[in-house]
């Protein structure tokens, strides 16, 4: 077994982007994000596509993309029409610490998108999924709780206007947690690996990011703490990682970048004006369309632009939203599957908002006619003449063809400032006044960051774009483990410094 010549620690900032990033640390509200540029390498990080969170990070995880995951989005098509389910992890394929592990590695894992923690040569606390974490150890559950004096964090909840300055310090505090916990946790086990999330960022990011996208002395305070204290809980976790000894590295990096959110287009309502997605004769959005209308209204007046974040607030969730739907009927797509003539109905977008599947229940989608349909539906969007739509096939732009459950065209709207939506609230594909009231307003992006810094790297600026698919064999090939065959990642560690 090889000797490790360094430790890795990764840092995740989930939605990362040097858009928001490089003003801040030229301000100086990020001293020890900035510190790490400055004596180490910063490139952009190319995510993958979609530039969602799970097939991003576990693309991150693994090396490997999603056409050899078979993991799309959050959630994947079950055998019922309009129903999904959770993805599978990526396990049995293999992350780098669980490369790692196996070859005496002590890892550990703070945060990532898992269901619970498994065995391995460390500790693992995972994130987002659960609203309290399943350790591995179990046991080390009681022992996060009694270094914080408080449960591990789980996800923010649903932000709501009049509860800013609330759900702010909630941010703040779940950042300030889990920083905590992972730097106890590194000086108790002093890991070889430790990966480290920071999923609030992203949170921020969609629900703020024309305020963060502001010169940054006028950024209101409360943001540019929120990112102060993201800065803080970096530098606590690397200066705890480092305390264990010897040669070390830390990378900084996202699963994707972030932007303005500028329009949304709805896949499903152009499926179905153009005769795609056929509704049963029953199906009436009258209500529905009428109230659409009248939000969108509102936003060209004074007036109803002020009254629209308390109406937003009402509407969000509980007993308001049974009330919205009695109102005006339902909009998302699980709650009018029922009413879609799936008999006639050729292609349809769910549950990967991105995606465009084929309705393999149509009794006349032959395999010719589905390819004629493929073509006429890639050429119908890219005539479309209100936004610029790219359609991309999967086969295209993946490496791996664990393709069974993959859309069978994707889709990216002018340069993902336009969001791809699968509900039907509005009567028209396009939605170029969007009511970011309710939705939020920034989306990701194609690129994301990588900063690294440590022993042995040497100080660089400038270079090509990485992909996020390179960070798992250059950790592999920096600890002296060899990278499994077929990954679609490449080492970076030339650039780094790292290799010979």
């Amino acid at each position: 077994m090889a000797t490790p010549s360094r430790r890795f620690l990764i840092l995740g900032l989930d939605g990362g982007t040097f858009d928001l990033l490089d003003p801040l640390m030229a301000a100086g509200e990020l001293p020890f994000l900035q510190s790490m540029v400055s004596r180490g390498v910063r490139a952009p990080l190319t995510s993958v596509y979609p530039a969602k969170t799970i097939p991003a990070w576990y693309s991150f995880a693994t090396g490997r993309d999603p056409g050899e995951l078979g993991i799309y989005g959050f959630t994947e098509p079950t055998a019922e029409p309009g129903r999904s389910k959770l993805v599978a992890t990526f396990r049995p394929t293999e992350a780098m610490w669980d490369r790692l592990s196996r070859q005496g590695r002590k890892v550990g894992v703070v945060n990532f998108p898992l269901l619970a923690g498994y065995p391995l040569h460390g500790f693992v606390v995972p994130g987002m999924f659960s609203q309290r974490s399943v350790t591995y150890p179990r046991e080390l559950s009681a022992e996060i709780e009694g270094t914080l004096g408080a449960p591990y964090p789980p996800e923010l909840p649903t932000y709501r206007e009049s509860e800013r300055a609330e759900w702010l310090g909630e941010a703040r505090e779940y950042i300030v947690r889990r920083g905590r916990t992972a730097a106890s946790l590194a000086r108790r086990y002093a890991p070889d690996f430790l990966f480290t999330l920071f999923r609030e960022t992203d949170r921020v990011e969609h629900q703020f990011w024309p305020e963060l996208n502001r010169p940054v002395a006028e950024i209101p305070e409360d943001l540019r703490q929120f990112w102060r204290t993201v800065d803080a809980a970096c530098r606590e976790v690397d200066s705890a990682f480092r305390a264990s000894g010897g040669p070390a590295v830390t990378l900084v990096v996202s699963d994707h970048g972030h932007g303005a959110i500028q329009s949304d287009f709805l896949t499903n309502r152009w499926l179905e004006n153009e005769g795609y997605l056929v509704f049963r004769g029953d199906a009436d959005f009258s209500g529905r369309n009428l109230l659409a209308r009248m939000i969108l209204w509102s936003q060209r007046l004074g007036l109803g632009r002020l009254l629209a974040k308390p109406v937003a607030n009402v509407l969000r969730g509980g007993r308001a939203e049974s009330i919205s739907h009695l109102l005006s009927g339902a909009a998302s797509f699980e709650e009018v599957a029922e009413r879609i003539d799936w008999k006639r109905t050729v292609a349809y977008s769910y549950p990967v908002p991105e995606g465009i599947y084929l309705n393999l229940r149509n009794p006349e989608l032959s395999g010719e006619r589905r390819e004629a349909v493929v073509a006429e539906i890639r050429r119908r969007l890219e005539a479309y003449p209100e936004a610029h739509i790219e359609v991309l096939e999967p086969r295209s732009i993946y490496h791996g063809r664990v393709l069974g459950r993959a859309p069978e065209l994707l889709i990216r709207v002018d340069e993902m400032r336009t969001e791809p939506r699968m509900d039907f609230g509005y009567p028209d594909p396009l939605i170029r006044e969007r009511p970011e009231f309710f939705y939020g307003c920034g989306t990701h992006r194609m690129d994301g960051i990588l900063i690294g810094a440590g022993d042995g790297v040497a100080p660089a600026s400038g270079g090509e774009p990485l992909s996020l698919l390179d960070i798992a064999p250059t950790v592999l090939e920096g600890m002296g483990v060899p990278a499994p065959p077929g990954l679609a990642g490449r080492s970076f560690g030339r650039r780094l410094g790292l290799a010979a």
